[in-house]
């Protein structure tokens, strides 16, 4: 006896590798690939353009240290909850050469891709390495299997800013303010990392609203 197919449930999600929350997201998602065929368009989105590749310290992105301390303290539980073990660590860096590298990326499949897109999380969050370091993204893409020439395309052809500049076209048109937002379906929307209970019941309901679609 074969079991039957996982039913299909689309996601479109806004994100960033330097957000620590949207590597909790992504952990979430993960979760949902138990019940559901999971598509997700990703929408890369760049929060701190400002910041230099070669990186600056956390404390001059301009937090208020309550402001900051209460986010710290709430990535702490919500990491606790996914298994994600964070290294501490009090740099920043532009991630815009990692988001054309992961663009770039998808071209070359779905398991190359997606172990890239690991990669960039745990190498920032879990080693503390600087991935707006044109060298260390080398290193990670050929960790990942990616192909010399696709990196060296994806930071020499238009296409991909492009397609980074019409994610951010989009995100205004949405009205996008947080990294992770997440959409599943049209109407079923998650700013930032939501409970558990609230993701699943999200990701539900946009199935069920795919699902009406389709009858």
């Amino acid at each position: 006896m074969t079991l039957p197919d996982k039913p299909p449930l689309l996601a479109t999600v806004f994100s960033d590798y330097i957000c620590p929350f949207c590597y909790v997201g992504d952990a979430r998602l993960q979760r949902l690939r138990a019940d559901y065929d999971l598509k997700i368009n990703w929408c890369f989105l760049e929060i701190h353009p400002e910041t230099p590749a070669a990186g600056m310290p956390i404390a001059e992105l301009g937090y208020p240290a309550q402001q900051w301390r209460r986010m710290m303290d709430t990535l702490d539980v919500l990491a606790a909850e996914e298994g994600l073990d964070f290294q501490s660590h009090d740099f920043t860096t532009r991630s815009h050469q990692a988001l054309l590298l992961a663009e770039a990326a998808r071209e070359a499949g779905t398991a190359v891709f997606y172990r890239l897109h690991r990669r960039l999380f745990e190498a920032f969050f879990c080693e503390g390495r600087n991935i707006g370091d044109v060298t260390e993204l080398r290193t990670l893409a050929r960790e990942s299997g990616l192909a010399d020439a696709t990196v060296t395309r994806a930071w020499e052809d238009p296409r991909y800013e492009q397609r980074l500049a019409e994610y951010r076209a989009a995100a205004r048109e949405l009205g996008v303010q947080a990294t992770p937002t997440i959409f599943f379906g049209k109407q079923q929307r998650l700013d930032g990392v939501q409970p558990l209970p609230a993701f699943r019941e999200a990701a539900a309901a946009g199935f069920r609203e795919q699902r009406a679609l389709q009858d």
